[in-house]
């Protein structure tokens, strides 16, 4: 992008000499994020559940895949596969991460098999600060509690989502999705779910989530 010329002061001979030179603007910590994941788009890796809570006992050990499978420069859609005991694949939710004027956005699109959105959908949180370049907390916004609280869901509502991404091409490059509430943080009790992902050996992409468009 060109920035207009602006024509100060001669402060140096380089500036005279290009009156044309502009700074380039600093990217913030939550562009620099957003670029990390859009650096994967296409991909698809495996991973696995890292945390221990009993209440994830059916994730422990199952395979899943996560799939960068749609970016432009506002919105990445990433669904996330993961097998069932019986060998079917759930593909019923998908993570979208959008751009807001103070940073960034996590929602969750969650579908039925037949395409129509579960009842418990689009719910998640806004960025409340900085973050890193590498990982962004997102806690429960407004709606998203009136949405658990109508839908009996009160242990939802001090839930906190952190994603951590590397860049493609890093060393040891991982993804890395957590949710967690806290008997501190106002909730019933603890709850820690936690899945990584190897972002240095893509797998082949999965079906069409439930929901989404099939590739053109």
């Amino acid at each position: 992008m060109r920035y207009p010329i602006l024509f100060l002061p001669c402060l140096t001979f380089a500036a005279c000499a290009d009156p044309e030179i502009a700074a380039t603007p600093a990217q913030s910590e939550h562009d620099l994020f957003f670029a990390a994941l859009a650096s994967h788009c296409g991909e698809a890796y495996a991973g696995e559940l890292v945390s221990t809570d009993e209440a994830d006992a059916d994730f422990r050990g199952a395979d899943m895949v996560m799939h960068v499978r749609e970016c432009d420069e506002s919105e990445i859609r990433v669904p996330f596969h993961v097998q069932r005991a019986d060998g079917s694949w759930d593909r019923s939710r998908t993570w979208v991460f959008t751009r807001t004027d103070g940073g960034l956005r996590l929602k969750h699109d969650h579908r039925h098999d037949d395409g129509e959105p579960d009842a418990v959908t689009m719910y998640g949180g806004d960025t409340v600060d900085a973050g890193t370049a590498r990982s962004q907390g997102f806690p429960v916004d407004a709606e998203s509690i009136a949405l658990f609280e109508r839908e009996g869901l009160d242990a939802s509502v001090t839930n906190v989502w952190t994603v951590e991404v590397d860049p493609a091409g890093s060393e040891d490059a991982e993804f890395a999705y957590q949710l967690q509430r806290t008997v501190a943080g106002g909730a019933p009790a603890d709850r820690f779910f936690r899945v990584a992902f190897d972002l240095t050996r893509p797998v082949e992409p999965p079906p069409t989530p439930w929901g989404a468009a099939p590739p053109s």
